[in-house]
């Protein structure tokens, strides 16, 4: 029998990841760093172009309070997911709703 030699599948490699304590944590740190801290800039963007104020420091200052709470609910969203996998989609897919908005509003 011939043996693969470090070559993984995608679903060996989602498997062994989840299976590896320090890799598994190591990616949720990453993601709980810089993940949850590019989605609440995009969101901080996204809220300060589109809320309707007419005075726009106001919009500024309440889209920065949110955004600190999207970073908030995003680290506790990467840690309490089951798998690594959810816990990136769930930060990419509100990304990505916060860039087609802001897309569509600036």
């Amino acid at each position: 029998m011939e043996k693969t030699m470090g070559k993984k599948t995608g679903f060996q490699l989602a498997a062994a990841i989840e299976h590896s304590p320090r890799i598994n944590a190591g990616l949720r740190i990453g993601l709980a760093l810089f993940g949850s801290y590019g989605l609440a800039l995009l969101a901080a963007a996204a809220f300060a172009a589109g809320l309707p104020f007419d005075f726009k420091p106001d919009a500024v200052s309440l889209a920065v309070m949110l955004a600190f709470l999207l970073h908030l609910v995003s680290v506790i969203w990467v840690f309490a997911t089951a798998t690594v996998l959810r816990a990136a989609l769930g930060l990419a897919i509100p990304a990505a709703i916060f860039a087609l908005w802001l897309y569509a509003v600036a």
